[in-house]
């Protein structure tokens, strides 16, 4: 079931392409004009108000367009607007909440 959507806008080869980033439990994806999911982080719960990020995916098609970060974002504003901290297991969350310092009150103990 779809409960968010957030309007995204990339540029790959000068062409202008229209995106979404929507929400369905525990994650947050983009699917392409043909309804293929290209893009998708996920989470699950940890324990009381913890979330651990397992998994993130960018098709070869989006890469180097920020989309990955958009979708770390994503889950970073609902985890502040829970109240949760987050465990950022898989690789590439782990090497962002290791750069961004704004994200480390976040960081589950």
């Amino acid at each position: 079931m779809l409960t968010s959507s957030i309007r995204t806008y990339l540029n790959k080869g000068g062409n202008a392409m229209n995106t979404d980033i929507q929400k369905e439990e525990n994650r947050f994806f983009i699917n392409d004009e043909k309804g293929d999911m290209i893009a998708e982080i996920t989470y699950i719960p940890s324990g009381d108000s913890v979330i651990t990020i397992d998994h993130t995916y960018v098709s070869e098609s989006l890469r180097g367009q920020g989309v990955a970060g958009k979708l770390l974002e994503s889950v970073v504003q609902e985890a502040r607007s829970k109240g949760y901290k987050i465990v950022p297991a898989c690789s590439y969350a782990k090497a962002v909440f290791d750069r961004k310092s704004e994200y480390q009150d976040l960081l589950a103990k």
